[in-house]
């Protein structure tokens, strides 16, 4: 499937990954919503980027919520062929520390936002995707990406929570890939490595340095575009569907 042309929802997009992706997806010709709870920075995005880009407050927890995103997005761009969900938080405690127990609290947020939330997104935004006529010879209906984590697979001490909530992500991606094929919708999910998001510019040169020496090659953090570049990719491969893909310079996590 082409960008040209086509609408995307961004969760997320008002920061990071998501923003990377809003700006990679608008440069090649695609529409985008941008479901975010930052007002202020998702405002910004849309009024630098013009008429392509709209931007909806949106908690991806909500059912409600979510459903008003979709709608208005649907009445200013007319469909929606892609989704790319990176909407998603990582508070981290360990199971049992010098406070006590992790706080239940803390975990069922962080499942309900990057797990269920996900979740939440993508399966409205099918029910829009498969009403719609194919836009590929393969009768391509929609793309949906989702974001995992290497913390899926090799989660470090006190990322429970967020290991659960990724590693969650990455098993219902077949699962899902196989419920949607008969709508001609394609899932795939990315499990970006440690990447230089706006987070890293408050931490000290050298622990910035201190992650990149523990990346293979290139020894360096990511860019948030190299992620966003890995999604236009998917989006652009028809016979992608189904997959879990690691972006990460061959990294594999230490317990800490």
């Amino acid at each position: 499937m082409e960008l040209k042309d086509k609408v995307a929802v961004i969760t997320g997009g008002a920061s990071g990954l998501g923003e990377a992706t809003v700006r990679r997806y608008v440069a090649h010709g695609a529409k985008v919503a941008i479901f975010d709870m930052n007002q202020e920075r998702g405002d910004a995005i849309a009024s630098e980027l013009g008429d392509a880009v709209i931007y909806q407050n949106v908690n991806v927890t909500d059912e409600a919520s979510v459903q008003a995103g979709i709608d208005a997005t649907v009445a200013a761009f007319g469909a929606i062929h892609l989704c790319s969900n990176y909407a998603g938080v990582a508070d981290a405690a360990k199971t049992l520390g010098k406070k006590g127990a992790f706080p239940l609290d803390i975990f069922n947020k962080v499942i309900s936002i990057n797990l269920v939330g996900t979740f939440n997104v993508l399966r409205l935004v099918a029910e829009v995707m498969s009403k719609q006529d194919p836009v590929t010879a393969d009768g391509c209906r929609g793309v949906i990406i989702n974001t995992a984590s290497v913390a899926a697979y090799e989660g470090q001490m006190g990322q429970a929570a967020y290991s659960a909530s990724k590693g969650g992500i990455v098993g219902m991606t077949l699962p899902i890939a196989r419920d949607l094929a008969s709508f001609g919708i394609r899932v795939n999910t990315i499990a970006p490595g440690l990447i230089h998001t706006p987070m890293c510019d408050s931490l000290p040169e050298e622990t910035v340095q201190a992650l990149a020496a523990n990346v293979p090659f290139p020894t360096r953090l990511g860019n948030p575009d190299e992620v966003a570049r890995l999604a236009q990719n998917i989006v652009e491969n028809d016979y992608l569907n189904g997959e879990v893909i690691r972006c990460d310079g061959a990294i594999r996590m230490q317990p800490r």
